[in-house]
């Protein structure tokens, strides 16, 4: 299966978080071209040990998250209507008249209903709606939905798998899919290749509510060294370019305190010597906002560093990746991975 296909499928899965377990069992098969040694553990990360360089070796860890943002449901109305609650960072300003699938004891289409703009005060339409003015529209009686959705089932935005020109693609999920996706290439590239580090890759749960999982399965896995690969901002037209990446150019490298200053300069020096394109992103703050936030101080610490793939319209059901992108990340990790000096674990 071809790059392409193998995040279509990633992305078309159901993994809100809490309830990665379709997703998983997408993955988990996906990583089983690699190595037997694939679990799924309670927490709904998949774990799989690809490969072993000897008992005294340093081990690698490469994480990437299979959740997705969706809703909660909360409260069925006398009416029908579904209440619900964010599940990871919804953008509320996208929410009206959106259509979503509530993930019951079966698939239900329904649709965020929206008050006519012919009935709206010019002062509503200047604010952006709160989640507890969202309401869904399946056509349902309340106990017609009773007998289908129970509260704390899942909404999901329906977002389609599309092809856009000059090798894009849209599609929901691609936050975090697209990562697994590079991961999935770095590891065909590393097919028949010796290492002179075991490597774990870790594909986790609940990162956009916390970072559960990667806690998680870092201390289960107890790394030397982790890359954390996840999506980062894509300029677009009406965001500010000093806090962006741009499609099509690579790999964006991370930079901050609470990385590994000599992993990011080694990848980008790395980058450098085989000409890939690369991109520097300094994050700003103390933290990094992905799973490297859990990763670098679990146990007795790991030496982490992120590495981004470039993403548009975050957190939305049309995000935007460049699949030559995803291929640069994978290629990266797996260069990374053959010409580093792993006899020094420290180092």
């Amino acid at each position: 299966m071809e790059l392409k296909e193998k995040l279509r499928k990633l992305c078309e899965s159901y993994g809100v978080s809490g309830e990665e377990g379709e997703t998983a069992q997408v993955a988990a098969e996906m990583l089983r071209e690699y190595t037997n040694d694939v679990v799924i553990d309670d927490c709904h990360n998949v774990i799989a040990n690809v490969y072993d360089a000897g008992e005294n070796a340093p081990r690698v860890m490469l994480d990437a998250h299979l959740d997705e943002i969706g809703m909660v449901v909360t409260y069925i109305t006398d009416d029908g209507f579904l209440k619900v609650a964010p599940c990871g960072g919804l953008d509320m300003r996208l929410l009206l008249a959106q259509e979503v699938v509530v993930h019951g004891r079966e698939k239900i289409t329904g649709i965020i209903g929206s008050k006519p703009p012919h009935l709206t005060a010019e002062d509503e339409r200047k604010k952006v709606p709160k989640i507890d003015d969202i309401s869904i529209d399946t056509g349902y009686s309340k106990g017609q939905l009773e007998a289908i959705v129970s509260l704390g089932d899942r909404v999901t935005l329906k977002g389609e798998f599309v092809e856009l020109k000059n090798g894009r693609v849209s599609s929901k999920s691609l936050d975090d899919r697209a990562c697994i996706a590079s991961i999935l290439h770095g590891l065909e590239l590393l097919k028949g290749k010796k290492l002179g580090c075991s490597l774990t890759v870790v594909f986790s749960s609940q990162e956009e509510v916390g970072g559960t999982g990667a806690a998680v399965a870092t201390y289960k896995v107890n790394p030397d060294a982790a890359i954390v690969v996840d999506v980062s901002f894509a300029h677009t037209v009406d965001a500010d370019e000093k806090k962006c990446g741009k499609m099509g150019k690579g790999p964006m490298i991370g930079i901050a305190p609470s990385l590994n200053r000599g992993m990011g300069d080694e990848m980008i020096a790395l980058s450098k010597e085989k000409g890939y394109p690369y991109q520097i992103e300094v994050i700003q703050g103390r933290t990094t906002g992905t799973n490297a936030d859990e990763v670098t101080i679990t146990r007795g610490g790991v030496r982490t560093e992120v590495v981004s793939v470039p993403l548009r319209y975050m957190h939305t059901p049309v995000e935007v990746v460049e699949l030559s992108d995803v291929e640069a990340v994978g290629a990266l990790i797996a260069d990374y991975l053959l010409s580093h000096d792993w006899s020094e674990r420290g180092k």
